[in-house]
């Protein structure tokens, strides 16, 4: 087998497996380093953790959320696990994948990355219930709500992302196509950042705020991020994600002036650092007061989301999405962010944040959630062991499964 390319971004990151550097350092120290050639970056698929979590974000993602025909059906399970992991690990080292039927498109990578989670319906299948993580349940219910059943919880979650939109068309096709007698696909959030090479450090979303300053550091990723195993073994070097779809109305934003939206951001817009600060990664200060007033509202978004101690953190790597208005709708645009947060722990670490946004964020006057999902993202793969070995191990049945072709 030709030795995969590796590309010195990856180099500087460390890719999958690899505890210490990740997105939070990509995006204040690290800059994407431009490929050698256009689309020839890849980073690596095996490792005992996922890439796609704290590798650089890539341009463009798209979130694939699919329900198994039988979800108490093992063997397909671990069959579709089996597939994903061998064409997967082709096709992110510009590789065909085992059957690919138009092999020209996958000549390069563009960094793609293909990163898999599973939600809690595949635990009512008997051989599995024992091995349900305990925060693997539907969020509560947040007042400000309004969540579309299209963009809901699924049994799989299939995170495909890459610098090139067709590199990512044909991933998507392949990995799907290839196990359809055994899943549905229910939906398909597409999402972007900026093309390479167009800017460095934090992403703006279409508000035009910087969207992902305050990250954990990358050396607590293997206290706040990955799964220790101690609840269940199996999930050791996984970690969970909350997928949120947050809709953002581009129409009444643009309606109120530059002050007040920074106001309820508690950022300014150019450079993103807080009211009290000039660089965007200053911290604020909250106990400021001008004129008697708070420099920074106590109701403006960094505000509510600043956490209150220190287990209350967790990996922000959203997109922008921006779809055609809805039929019918009075508004010109249909866009937000898709929003993933991953933590060892939703429960205890997002939770408290999401429930006091709810409660109060000036931005909510913009901004409402329509869709929700949380997955266990699995522990990393190797070429002897694929993806889900560990739960099936655990489950008593082998890393073997179904065949799918």
């Amino acid at each position: 087998m030709t030795p995969p390319l590796v590309s010195r971004r990856a180099v500087l990151v460390g890719g999958a497996g690899l505890a210490g550097l990740g997105i939070g350092a990509a995006t204040v120290g690290l800059t994407r380093e431009p490929d050698v050639a256009p689309g020839s970056g890849t980073l690596p698929f095996y490792g005992a953790r996922q890439s796609g979590i704290t590798t650089p974000p890539t341009a463009h993602a798209q979130y694939i959320g699919l329900d198994l025909v039988d979800p108490a059906d093992v063997p397909t399970l671990q069959g579709v696990l089996n597939l994903w992991t061998q064409d997967a690990a082709r096709l992110t080292q510009a590789q065909p994948s085992l059957s690919d039927t138009e092999p020209e498109l996958a000549t390069l990578a563009g960094n793609l990355t293909a990163t898999v989670g599973v939600g809690d319906r595949i635990f009512r299948a008997p051989a599995l219930t024992r091995l349900r993580p305990s925060w693997l349940q539907p969020l509560p219910s947040f007042s400000i709500d309004r969540l579309d059943p299209r963009w809901g919880q699924t049994d799989l979650l299939l995170s495909l992302a890459s610098d090139d939109p067709v590199v990512l068309a044909h991933a998507t096709r392949m990995l799907t196509a290839s196990v359809r007698r055994s899943v549905r696909v229910r939906w398909v959030q597409r999402g972007f950042r900026n093309s390479p090479g167009m800017t460095t450090g934090t992403m703006r979303n279409l508000f035009g705020q910087v969207d992902g300053t305050v990250q954990p550091a990358s050396d607590t990723y293997d206290n706040l991020l990955w799964d220790d195993g101690a609840e269940q073994s199996w999930m050791a070097d996984g970690t969970s994600l909350v997928l949120r779809r947050i809709s953002m109305n581009m129409d009444t934003w643009e309606a109120i002036d530059r002050r007040g939206r920074e106001l309820s951001m508690g950022r300014t817009l150019d450079t993103g650092a807080p009211l009290t600060g000039t660089d965007e990664f200053d911290d604020p200060v909250f106990s400021a007061t001008r004129g008697g007033i708070p420099v920074i509202p106590a109701s403006s978004h960094i505000a509510r989301a600043h956490r209150r101690h220190d287990r209350e953190q967790f990996l922000r790597r959203a997109y922008n999405y921006d779809d055609p208005p809805e039929p019918g709708s009075a508004d010109t645009s249909n866009s937000g962010l898709l929003f993933a947060a991953y933590q060892r722990n939703p429960v205890t670490q997002y939770v408290p944040v999401q429930q006091r946004l709810a409660d109060h964020d000036d931005l909510n006057t913009w901004t409402t959630p329509i869709g929700s999902a949380v997955y266990a993202m699995l522990p990393g793969a190797t070429e002897s062991r694929p993806l889900g070995a560990s739960l099936f191990d655990a489950a008593g049945r082998g890393s073997g499964g179904a065949p799918q072709k």
